[in-house]
């Protein structure tokens, strides 16, 4: 058996002394739960990771292996690459074991039988390396395979994605590393002047490249960074990891930002700034919340109408619950009197835990959709709808958008931005209606304060999401009637 392969990133990029390391990872977690809720869903297929120094992008990348903490997955798979270059195709490095000062990580190729095996010396980078003490706190139990991914055709992507995907079993996460935009001089990228508004504009052009990998097209994701020019070194890891989700479920599998931040903010030097974000990917049963949270949300929207109607307090009321109520979820509270609709207001993306935001939700459904008369003023009684979203899908290309599985009227909302103007219709929308997805495509368009045809233009931004959908019958004023979730 050879000797380990000893990481040179160690007393560079990170400490040289375990303890020390011990304490900056620690460091980087805590941070890490002070700025995002602890990862909401019991499974995952994969992330993405960012890998700068972790006195840089560690609070970023903490938020993807405290998500791997809680799963403790049996397989992890890191796809990384050579920052120098160089490599075609998939190659696995030629090592059994990778020290870092927290031990030996072994590496277990048999999730690569049919890959190259290429000299270590030749693959070793930090897209990699940086992951391994991430790992080691996170999942020290788990057996890894280090992959690395170099430039490649569409169809050389889809045979490795075919080979990958087919090995996989549960237990397994696909973990790709890649920092995004890199701006500056230095990185020959500066599309905008350095002034006060770099941060907001850095911010638009990752979220838009991020937008693209949520839709696990790669060939969106490449030819948006070709069109943006945007500086996203780990491009390939990325595209490979949408081609191994495409097979695993592509119109299942949601996209889940879990943090995002600049080096920049950190330093205060945006002239010279990376970006850094951490994504996962679930599927759609995993983002479902169970019967005791859907209950807990009924109850919280339920007494704070109940306190507005008999107190006029506006007080919201929040939902007790499991943690998955502590994640930022897109939500929409609806409110009903028979066939009536008297409000519906919800956030598209989520800004506060569910938790605390559908008990604001229900207030404002009450009180101030402009629509409709305040509904806190209504006699009689009052039907609680509730619509929790997945994360907004991008759809590969308005034209594409009524292929076969893009879009299914019933089961998907959608969400289009075009310039100023935005605007979203939940799946429900199209109860009793029996339209096809050109008119909803149509309706949604009206809705933005567009033309009918506006989800076509090739500026148009088109997302689609699913909804879980539940509710609670007749609040009578100033009585709860606590008849449960249909």
């Amino acid at each position: 058996m050879q000797a380990a392969h000893v990481s040179p990133f160690q007393g560079t990029w990170y400490p040289e002394r375990r303890a020390e390391l011990e304490r900056l990872l620690e460091e980087r977690f805590e941070q890490s739960r002070q700025r995002v809720a602890a990862f909401p869903f019991t499974n995952a297929l994969a992330f993405v990771t960012p890998h700068a120094g972790p006195a840089y992008s560690g609070t970023v990348a903490a938020a993807v292996y405290r998500a791997i903490q809680q799963l403790q997955p049996e397989r992890i798979v890191v796809l990384g690459f050579p920052h120098h270059g160089g490599l075609r195709g998939i190659a696995v490095p030629d090592s059994d074991a990778i020290a870092t000062p927290l031990g030996e990580v072994q590496l277990h190729p048999e999730l690569a039988p049919s890959f190259p095996r290429v000299r270590e010396g030749r693959l070793c980078d930090h897209s990699v390396e940086i992951q391994l003490p991430f790992l080691q706190k996170a999942a020290p139990q788990a057996r890894v395979t280090v992959m690395y991914a170099g430039s490649s055709t569409p169809e050389e992507r889809g045979r490795a994605a075919e080979m990958l995907a087919g090995a996989w079993q549960p237990g397994t996460v696909f973990v790709a590393s890649s920092d995004f935009t890199h701006y500056g001089r230095n990185f020959g990228y500066v599309p905008f002047p350095a002034d006060g508004n770099i941060a907001r504009r850095l911010r638009e052009l990752d979220h838009e490249c991020i937008d693209a990998a949520g839709s696990l097209d790669s060939s969106l994701f490449l030819q948006t960074l070709e069109d943006t020019g945007a500086t996203v070194c780990g491009s390939q890891p990325i595209a490979q990891l949408l081609e191994i989700l495409a097979r695993l479920g592509k119109d299942g599998i949601y996209q889940l930002g879990l943090d995002y931040q600049t080096s920049g903010e950190i330093t205060g030097d945006f002239e010279h700034c990376v970006s850094y974000a951490a994504l996962g990917y679930c599927r759609r049963e995993s983002l479902e919340l169970d019967a005791a949270d859907r209950e807990a949300l009924l109850d919280s929207a339920e007494e704070t109408l109940a306190r507005l109607r008999t107190s006029g307090r506006r007080a919201a009321a929040p939902a007790a619950g499991s943690h998955a109520l502590d994640a930022p979820r897109g939500v929409f509270v609806t409110l009903h009197q028979g066939p009536e609709l008297l409000g519906c207001i919800g956030n598209c993306l989520g800004r506060e835990p569910l938790r605390i935001d559908v008990g604001h939700l229900a207030l404002s459904a009450a009180l101030e959709d402009p629509r409709f008369r305040p509904a806190a003023k209504v006699e009689g009684p009052i039907d609680i709808e509730i619509s929790v979203l997945t994360p907004f899908q991008r759809m590969s290309a308005p034209e594409l958008a009524l292929g076969e599985r893009q879009f299914e009227v019933g089961r998907h909302g959608g969400f289009l931005r075009l310039g100023e103007c935005s605007g979203l219709l939940l799946p429900q929308v199209a109860d009793r209606r029996e339209w096809k997805p050109e008119q909803f495509l149509a309706a949604l368009s009206v809705k933005s304060m567009l033309g009918p045809h506006a989800w076509q233009d090739p500026k148009a931004r088109l997302f689609r999401f699913e909804a879980q959908v539940f509710g609670r019958p007749g609040l009578a004023q100033g009585r709860s009637t606590n008849q449960g979730s249909s």
